[in-house]
């Protein structure tokens, strides 16, 4: 059996003295892991690190088995994420949430706003507002997507600011008034396009949303904690964004 994808490296390991096991969220054959012959060799190094694009060529005897890889590197993105910290959390906190789907189940439009992250992950702000985004569109995938299109109470379609904790459904400014203690802020630019980058506390209300309704639904459930590398991340966005505001 065999079939060739583009996949972004997740992860490596080294695998024996010369060989590594990849891991790569290919387009459309999900996230996927394959043996590369010679990966831990100083030829295949900089090409298997997150965060980089490849071609794999994968090939197995069943379908069933590790298999093999044959990769071409195609966007080696991975060298501009070693000269700021907050890229290369970033980096590992899009890895963790791949995870965290089933192996080998096709998500590609999981795949393509990957790599429109990556592609932007240098600018602190927009790529925070694009993760953001990212988190928002992995609880749809994990079947738990929020509501956000009209207030749960009236069914206003305007001046959505909240989040009702309970539904994951948007709330209108009048209707969530006398609860504002109770609900979480809703950004606008989560709601759809945005023309200027979020400002810094846009940001950390982005964050505590999706990552309220990640936790409860996602993680919790699996008895797994947050990854690290996403309070890193944020912390290194916003520490950038309250230095250049001041």
């Amino acid at each position: 059996m065999d079939w060739t994808d583009e996949g972004i490296v997740l992860g490596v390991r080294r695998h024996g003295e010369t060989n590594a096991i990849l891991e790569v969220m290919t387009r459309a054959h999900g996230r996927h892991l394959g043996l590369v012959r010679g990966g831990s060799g100083s030829r295949m190094r900089p090409v298997l690190q997150p965060g980089n694009t490849v071609r794999v060529t994968w090939r197995a005897r069943l379908d069933e088995h590790l298999g093999h890889y044959v990769v071409e590197g195609l966007r080696l993105r991975a060298g501009e994420f070693m000269i700021a910290a907050h890229a290369a959390y970033g980096v590992t906190h899009l890895a963790a949430l791949c995870r965290l789907l089933p192996e080998r189940d096709p998500h590609e439009q999981v795949h393509d706003t990957l790599a429109e992250v990556l592609d932007h992950l240098a600018h602190r702000a927009l790529a925070a507002a694009l993760i953001a985004r990212f988190e928002l569109q992995m609880l749809t995938e994990f079947g738990f997507g929020l509501d956000l299109d009209q207030c749960a109470a009236t069914g206003a379609t305007a001046d959505l600011i909240y989040v009702s904790p309970k539904s994951g459904r948007a709330v209108s400014r009048t209707a969530g008034e006398p609860w504002q203690d109770r609900m979480l802020r809703l950004p606008a630019f989560l709601r759809g396009e945005f023309e200027n980058e979020p400002a810094a506390d846009e940001l950390s209300d982005a964050f505590a949303l999706t990552g309220f309704f990640l936790e409860r639904h996602v993680l919790e459930p699996r008895g797994l904690p947050m990854h690290d590398a996403r309070a890193s991340f944020i912390n290194a966005v916003l520490r950038a964004a309250t230095r250049a505001a001041s």
